[in-house]
């Protein structure tokens, strides 16, 4: 039986927050119908494109169903806007069918937002992208928000962090309503070879040590997040970026604050748990990653805790 998903579409949506689920749960398409309603049939989105073929809103929504709220450009402008202050009012009046289990909520990045004017997240646990927390902690004092997690799920209401967090929350969703394998089939056919749990940080390592302007350590980090499995040897990665190691472990700690050796095995364990998320076993998922073995895997584990 096919998954109903309704989208509601505001002005200013933020095309990636609302597309890259969209076309994730669409290349399911045995298993999901996508529906997209709103408060005008047409509007302009972040990106200036026009979406049009846009259905009104229905008063209530056919039970098992999901209703996705996308993140707007600028959410103090569209989130007050005479369209917005619509949807919300409508969105007061799903509350009861939610809160009964019969819909399940999506919230992509500053959707939470949205859903938490409308009087959905009071006491419910979520969280959102890390530029809106403390907004959304204003906007609904007793809702539980988690900072830092790619996404969050509280009695059939789930919230993410933002942009391709929401392509993270679709695959997971797949998996929870039609099994992995069909999850693991759309994540193949969008070249999305590693999915990030709720519990993963929405900045990984791949992203978390990148803010800082020393053109030498950005080459390292380069070579190293594009093979962690792979042996390195410090001299041979001071080599390939023309300085000396010494030099390298010193500019790793000043501009990372952490060693060469740390942030390889930081690269490493995200890849390993990645894979272990993939249904690949302890063993496999040590060695592809750059491991010796599942008990180095579990030391950097602890270390990491």
């Amino acid at each position: 039986m096919k998954t109903d998903v309704w989208f509601l579409v505001l002005p200013g949506t933020l095309a990636l927050d609302m597309i890259g689920p969209a076309e994730t749960l669409g290349l399911a398409s045995d298993a999901f119908t996508l529906h997209y309603i709103g408060p005008e049939p047409e509007v302009s989105t972040s990106i200036g494109l026009t979406m049009g073929g846009i259905g009104p809103l229905p008063e209530h929504l056919p039970k098992k169903s999901l209703l996705v709220l996308s993140g707007v450009s600028d959410s103090t402008r569209y989130f007050d806007t005479p369209q917005a202050v619509e949807a919300r009012r409508w969105l007061g009046r799903q509350l009861a069918a939610i809160q009964r289990g019969d819909i399940q909520l999506v919230c992509v990045c500053s959707g939470s937002l949205l859903a938490a004017r409308s009087g959905l997240l009071h006491g419910v646990e979520c969280t959102t992208h890390h530029d809106v927390i403390t907004r959304l902690k204003a906007a609904e004092p007793n809702a539980i928000v988690r900072e830092g997690r790619i996404f969050v799920e509280d009695r059939g209401i789930w919230t993410s962090a933002g942009i391709t967090s929401g392509i993270d929350l679709s695959l997971h969703l797949i998996n929870q309503l039609h099994g992995p394998q069909l999850a693991l089939d759309v994540a193949r056919e969008m070249v999305v070879w590693f999915r990030r749990s709720g519990e993963d940080p929405q900045l990984s390592p791949w992203l978390r040590y990148r803010n800082h302007m020393h053109p030498a350590v950005h080459k390292a980090q380069d070579l190293l997040s594009g093979s962690p499995e792979s042996e390195w040897r410090l001299p041979e990665i001071a080599a390939r970026v023309f300085v000396s190691p010494r030099h390298l472990s010193r500019l790793f700690q000043q501009h990372l604050g952490i060693s060469v050796r740390d942030y390889l095995e930081q690269l490493r364990l995200a890849q390993a748990e990645q894979r272990l998320l993939q249904g690949q076993g302890v063993e496999q998922a040590s060695h592809a990653a750059g491991f010796s073995s599942p008990r180095q895997l579990y030391r950097a584990r602890q270390r990491a805790s």
